[in-house]
């Protein structure tokens, strides 16, 4: 305490020129309306930009936060590009629940929103091919066969043969899985085949990688009596089971007639850029072990799959 008192003592000239300051500032804004305007005028600017500083600070430090609640609003929403088969069946060809709650439904609906086959119902809005948000760890560009890593596992349901996609188009097909990260082969693999087609004329082929450059693929099994056009869109054929049906993979850029072949040369333009990958996709197919249990017992292979 009298260390506080020699404190005021000793600096008694400075307090009191002080707190004299503050007196006459509140008295003149107090006072004068004009000195009052310019003041808070003045302090609002400061507040502002001091304000506005820190919401920029704040901001970078919970960018990871924002990035993840995107990506994963990202997929839900993208889960609505892919249709499930139900949603294409009306209830001409399939019988609906003829009870009064269902029949109101399609009436509020315009059309059912779940489906009677067989005993079964099944939800017409239910995602058929669910994705799962995941980052790029790892990466390569430039080997004869390239992998990515995720930051997702079999914590997060993540299997191997799952399909991988980004915003932009296909990416690969799930390899090695562990409890939190995933191997993935990429389309830049010798050993990826992607099941596509020509969505302008809807004929099949199969996506293969040449080893060289990562930006180009070779759609192969045109026939030679097939017309191209340059700039065709070229999307997943749904065949393999893998990728929903219609994912773009990229647009031919060329094409030739090779005299020994009955198949077009075609280059196709990758749309997924694997230099700046940064956030994908892994998409499940609910109904893929029924398919490939099916298929199994039949003796199919699906075409353009990976071994």
């Amino acid at each position: 305490m009298n260390n506080l008192f020699a404190f005021l003592f000793r600096y008694r000239g400075m307090l009191v020129f002080g707190l004299l300051e503050v007196l006459s500032v509140f008295l003149l804004l107090r006072n004068s309306s004009y000195q009052r305007a310019a003041f808070f005028n003045s302090a609002n600017a400061y507040t502002g930009q001091f304000l506005a500083f820190r919401t920029r600070v704040y901001d970078y430090f919970r960018l990871v936060d924002v990035n993840r609640a995107l990506i994963e609003e990202n997929a839900k929403l993208r889960e609505q590009l892919y249709p499930p088969d139900t949603a294409r069946r009306v209830a001409a060809v399939l019988p609906v629940r003829q009870d009064s709650l269902s029949q109101a439904r399609i009436q509020r609906l315009g059309r059912p929103d779940s489906l009677l086959l067989g005993l079964r119902s099944l939800p017409a809005q239910d995602p058929a091919y669910p994705l799962v948000p995941a980052r790029v760890i790892s990466n390569t560009l430039r080997r004869v066969d390239n992998y990515l890593t995720l930051n997702v596992g079999s914590q997060q349901g993540i299997r191997p043969g799952m399909g991988v996609v980004a915003a932009a188009g296909v990416v690969g097909r799930v390899k090695v899985v562990s409890e939190n990260y995933a191997t993935v082969s990429s389309v830049l693999h010798s050993k990826t085949a992607i099941s596509a087609k020509i969505l302008r004329d809807g004929t099949f082929g199969s996506i293969k990688w040449l080893g060289d450059d990562p930006t180009h693929v070779q759609l192969d099994y045109i026939p030679r009596q097939n017309r191209l056009v340059r700039g065709d869109t070229v999307v997943t054929s749904g065949y393999n089971a893998v990728f929903p049906e219609g994912v773009l993979i990229g647009r031919v850029e060329s094409f030739v007639k090779e005299p020994d072949k009955n198949f077009w040369t075609v280059q196709v333009r990758l749309a997924t850029n694997f230099a700046n990958l940064t956030y994908v996709y892994v998409v499940s197919n609910r109904s893929q072990a029924q398919r490939d249990t099916l298929e199994v017992r039949t003796g199919i292979k699906p075409e353009g799959g990976t071994p």
